[in-house]
């Protein structure tokens, strides 16, 4: 990256930085850059950021520039870090971080004024006829740690999709099930997918999974007792697994 470059990268991140950084955020950047003793021996950083000095910003700015010339790959780390911890201003909703973001106005739903959950797991599947099949994959949640939801369990908005996209939007974890290949359940995975959620697809039969998502490991059922408890050990296993539990 040539130097007029990265002094502009630097100037943009010390913007964000200068107005959102705690001392718990620079102790986090001093780990990922190794850059404990940049940080925590300059004289004037912290000292600055906890009394509100007007020299703030201006140590942010030499601080910065001090650990990307230790090594260019800082920048983009530490770039990372900003993007996912302040959102650039915005709530980050995704479920995996990205180094590439773009925004976008939705016009059959509304972007919802809710908070992301990471104890949520929103669930995709038909009602008629799945009761059984639900009670495993809450049974499921519930064993790796989570609360889980189904659209027909709130009833917030006007419309039945709002609810929908609500729910999918504060949920750590979709599980999407595409037994019977319900046109419904298609359509929400796409929103799912769009919003970067971790989307987990089980079925009674592999074959009803769509040829774009034939790629993507699967959890397939018998919808059977004997299949539901298998789900559901299955199911808590790969939870478990996402969450990064034992």
């Amino acid at each position: 990256m040539a130097s007029a470059d990265l002094n502009l990268s630097v100037l943009q991140l010390k913007e964000q930085i200068a107005k959102h950084f705690t001392s718990s955020h620079w102790q986090d950047i001093a780990l990922l850059t190794d850059s404990s003793e940049l940080i925590n021996n300059h004289h004037r950083l912290l000292r600055s950021l906890s009394f509100g000095d007007e020299d703030y910003e201006g140590h942010v700015t030499q601080v910065l520039l001090d650990i990307v010339r230790k090594d260019p790959s800082n920048l983009q780390e530490i770039s990372d870090y900003v993007h996912n911890k302040l959102g650039d201003d915005s709530t980050y909703i995704s479920s995996k971080p990205a180094s590439r973001r773009i925004t976008f106005a939705p016009s059959v739903f509304a972007v919802p004024d809710v908070e992301i959950r990471p104890d949520l797991v929103a669930v995709m599947m038909p009602f008629a006829g799945f009761d059984a099949v639900y009670a495993a994959i809450k049974e499921a949640c519930s064993d790796a740690g989570f609360d889980c939801l189904r659209a027909d369990d709130i009833w917030d908005e006007s419309t039945f999709i709002q609810d929908i996209v609500n729910l999918i939007f504060q949920a750590r974890i979709v599980v999407c099930d595409f037994s019977k290949r319900n046109p419904n359940v298609f359509y929400e995975t796409g929103i799912a997918h769009t919003l970067g959620k971790e989307v987990v697809p089980i079925a009674q039969s592999l074959g009803d999974i769509p040829s774009d998502l034939q790629h993507h490991r699967a959890l397939p059922y018998l919808d059977n007792s004997e299949g539901h408890q298998k789900l559901r050990t299955d199911l808590a296993a790969r939870l478990k697994t996402i969450a990064g539990r034992p």
